[in-house]
């Protein structure tokens, strides 16, 4: 018989697939038309974000053993909140496969590769759940970039709302994404001789992925959003030239453009 956490992953499985496949008989709107796959993507994994990392703030709140014992302390329905998000983040990457190149969604599937590894290994033995509360943490940052790149879709970049979402994207990346990556290196670093070599490697590696993405992307959105949305006296050379930039999805103005991104 299945483990019943394995059962929640299918069951959300389905659930995001069968959200994503409601979406498309939905009405798109206008500012979403050029790019239906991309909104229907994005609300899905909003969607989730606001989901888990607001149950992962609230658990961790009502029962802070979680933090304080990590590897066995946790009520049943935390198990079910993390084996829900191995579900959506499954669902995500059958998504990102069957509508996207692989060279645009190498840096998305690697993450979701290596994130829901690190999360079955909670779901399937029913340990390091309180960890794995931890590290959904991060989605209430992911909530912010999630948004932030709906109001890019649809054009509201530069304005108000785009500006808030910035700020709080940044805010909420170091709050809850670094510190939280931050405390679990730092604990698996002090429990590396009781949790498997296995387990402390696969940790790890999740651990520097994650942080890696997340320190890029905050880089990213300091400098397309704050740095470069402020204004600058046009110089002769390039006061001719200015109109023609064009503004990419990871930001109002960007000057290259990478793959590397973060939805998680």
């Amino acid at each position: 018989m299945a483990p019943p956490g394995l059962l929640v992953a299918g069951a959300s499985f389905l659930a995001f697939r069968g959200l994503h496949w409601s979406l498309r008989r939905l009405p798109t709107p206008e500012w979403a038309a050029r790019d239906r796959w991309r909104w229907r993507n994005l609300c899905v994994s909003l969607a989730h974000s606001l989901l888990s990392g607001a149950g992962a703030l609230l658990g961790l709140s009502l029962y802070p053993q979680m933090a304080a014992d990590p590897i066995h302390g946790h009520p049943r329905w935390a198990l079910v909140l993390v084996a829900v998000s191995v579900g959506y983040f499954l669902a995500d990457g059958a998504d990102l496969l069957w509508n996207q190149t692989l060279g645009k969604t190498w840096d998305l599937l690697c993450h979701h590769l290596v994130v829901v590894s690190c999360l079955s290994t909670a779901v399937l033995s029913g340990r390091y759940v309180g960890f794995s509360m931890v590290s959904l943490l991060l989605e209430l940052n992911s909530a912010c970039l999630h948004l932030r790149k709906l109001l890019l879709l649809s054009r509201q970049a530069p304005s108000l709302a785009f500006s808030v979402t910035s700020w709080a994207s940044l805010a909420t990346l170091a709050l809850f994404r670094l510190v939280p990556l931050a405390w679990m290196s730092l604990w698996l670093f002090r429990q590396r001789h009781q949790v498997p070599l296995a387990l402390v490697t696969l940790g790890g590696i999740g651990l520097v992925t994650v942080g890696v993405m997340s320190i890029i992307l905050g880089i990213r959105i300091l400098v397309n959003d704050v740095l470069q949305s402020r204004p600058h006296p046009p110089s002769p050379r390039h006061e001719k030239t200015r109109g023609t930039r064009t503004r990419r999805d990871d930001g109002p103005v960007t000057r290259y453009n990478s793959t590397l991104s973060l939805k998680d």
